[in-house]
């Protein structure tokens, strides 16, 4: 299984009968739950083949927010042992809710654009702890980065610490450094995130109820190889 060119991720994805999955998915055009591309949600006064094409990068990784970044399993590992260790990790742990998440923009460069994300509304330092936790007990089924992977993650524009990151942990977005965010775009062209903003809030606001996130369960998504689509292949249930 550690060498078959998949790799393996852990996220936090809403039950598929919550309304912010089915916008999430929709948004993206993709259900990570059932492997399926679905009609996708495209917000009023936006271009429908501008926004497919907007979508194709986070829609590789489904709707959701990274605890533990995508990993290929480390040598004499197999998805079973993951499964069960996630199991085992989640039960240790109770569930608990975030505010209703807000859009925003994130990631700005000034001649780039952003992208946009639905983010905390303020800091839960529930998250905080289980992502603290979770990073460093899935290490020993991490195998090393290797050039390719460390390359894309642009070192050379990384704080120190941020590097220190990413060569323990293969990842520079964590522990103090981590971000909760469910990306629904590419990065959006600087004279276009504004509207491209508004539409977006509008059609969460249209399709989200508010109401409180629940985190009850961990998913642990694989892809299959270069360019594939995440999936969702198991759930761990916190507190079970």
């Amino acid at each position: 299984m550690s060498s078959n060119g998949s790799r393996y991720a852990i996220y936090f994805a809403p039950h598929s009968d919550d309304p912010l999955w089915r916008f999430g998915s929709g948004i993206l055009g993709y259900d990570g739950a059932t492997g399926e591309e679905v009609p996708q949600i495209v917000p009023r006064g936006l271009d429908a083949k501008t926004f497919h094409r907007l979508t194709e990068e986070p829609r590789r990784y489904a709707f959701h927010a990274t605890l533990k970044a995508p990993f290929r399993l480390a040598e004499g590992q197999a998805e079973s042992d993951l499964i069960a260790a996630l199991v085992d990790f989640a039960e240790a742990l109770s569930a608990f809710t975030l505010p209703r998440l807000i859009l925003t923009a994130i990631g700005r460069r000034p001649a780039e654009g952003a992208f946009l994300a639905l983010v905390e509304a303020r800091p839960s330092a529930e998250l905080a702890q289980l992502e603290r936790a979770l990073v460093p007990a899935f290490e020993p089924f991490r195998a090393p980065a290797n050039g390719d992977e460390i390359a894309k993650r642009r070192p050379e524009t990384l704080s120190e610490r941020q590097r220190q990151h990413l060569e323990t942990y293969g990842y520079p977005y964590v522990l103090e450094e981590f971000r909760f965010h469910m990306t629904l775009t590419g990065r959006v062209p600087r004279e276009d995130v504004a509207r491209t903003e508004a539409a977006l809030a509008l059609a969460y606001a249209e399709h989200v109820p508010p109401a409180d996130v629940l985190v009850d369960a961990l998913a642990l998504c694989r892809q299959d190889g270069p360019g594939e689509r995440f999936r969702i292949v198991g759930r761990a249930a916190l507190g079970a």
